[in-house]
């Protein structure tokens, strides 16, 4: 069944995931509407399961419109359906490595943005002010006042549940601090993570530095500071339509390990050992007692504590089913690019 044009779907420019789905489209020439606040309940359209931007309201098999959240399957259902200046590479393995920098950005870089925006006063006010303002902005004084206070104290209370505590602050802001070194000097050699045409990965990444580099103080002046090549490629991904990408822009799988290296290192580093120390949590019969259960790792040499991530553990067996639909050909690349960095931990089964 084809998609009516055009997309319709609810966001706010707070919502990192937002921002990676509105770029996203521009860069694909997909018509769309994005509906702000209260306009989609207006037009009467479903709520999703789980209240999260943006909301996509898409026809299901039997025609009737549904709410869907997850951008990555969303990201393939519309390669599928418009198939120019498509962001997931054609070759299998660059595909898959794609995938896995998405969903590092998506599941990890996202730690970094919520831990700062909600850990230090400065970027407390700041996005306690803006954000209610985003989806409520003819909201009265009074209104916005409260809508402020509400927000500032649901997001800190749930600070824990991404994993930002007095335990992970170093590790956090540390590797936010390394991915502005790699990103960096990535950009000296090439406009997007995936070579010449920006993939499904750069919109990953870009989505977390719309907040991280371009709005909450503390993050912000760090990228100014160490990397302000980083700010000016965040604000040239928020419109990609002129861009003409070529063919073959693609990185190759012979350039894939050295182009690659040092961003597969860092989520072999960080993410690898937190998604599996999670999973591991999950299948323990001592966390399926209720919720709240914590998990403990180590991650980069240091403590890491978390409450157990039912959804993280679905990014891993998404990551190993996309592994697992690989040819053989493809499957040995992927390895052979992935060996020594870390990453490689995350194809094999949960011990």
């Amino acid at each position: 069944m084809s998609l009516p044009l055009p997309l319709r779907f609810k966001g706010a420019p707070g919502s990192p995931y937002t921002r990676k789905m509105l770029a996203l489209l521009r860069y694909r020439r997909i018509p769309y509407a994005l509906l702000i606040g209260s306009q989609a309940q207006a037009a009467g359209l479903p709520a999703p399961r789980v209240a999260l931007l943006p909301t996509f309201y898409l026809p299901n098999a039997q025609g009737e419109t549904e709410a869907l959240v997850d951008s990555t399957p969303l990201i393939r259902r519309f390669e599928r359906e418009f198939p120019e200046r498509p962001v997931v590479p054609a070759d299998p393995a660059l595909a898959f490595l794609d995938y896995l920098i998405e969903d590092y950005a998506d599941e990890w870089l996202t730690k970094a943005m919520f831990h700062y925006r909600w850990r230090f006063a400065p970027d407390i006010e700041q996005a306690g002010t803006i954000l209610p303002l985003w989806t409520n902005l003819c909201a009265s004084d009074a209104r916005h006042a409260s809508l402020s206070r509400q927000i500032r104290a649901r997001q800190i209370e749930r600070l824990h549940v991404v994993g930002s505590n007095e335990t992970t602050a170093p590790i956090i802001e540390a590797s936010y601090r390394r991915l502005l070194g790699i990103l960096d000097r990535l950009l000296q050699q090439r406009p997007f993570v995936m070579g010449e045409r920006p993939g499904a990965s750069d919109f990953g990444v870009y989505a977390q530095l719309t907040q991280l580099a371009k709005f909450d103080p503390t993050p912000a002046a760090i990228c100014l500071r160490d990397a302000p090549r980083v700010v000016a490629w965040t604000d040239l991904m928020d419109d990609l339509s002129g861009l003409a990408p070529p063919p073959d822009g693609w990185l190759t799988r012979e350039n894939a390990a050295r182009a690659l290296g040092a961003l597969l290192a860092e989520i072999g580093r960080v993410y690898a050992p937190v998604l599996l120390a999670n999973a591991r949590a999950l299948h323990s019969s001592k966390t399926k007692a209720g919720p709240g259960a914590a998990f403990e790792t180590t991650v980069d040499g240091k403590a890491w504590t978390q409450p157990v991530f039912p959804y993280q553990g679905k990014c891993l067996a998404a990551l190993r089913r996309e592994f697992a639909a690989l040819d053989a050909d493809a499957a040995r690349a992927v390895r052979h690019i992935l060996d020594g960095s870390g990453c490689e931990a995350l194809l094999t089964e949960v011990a």
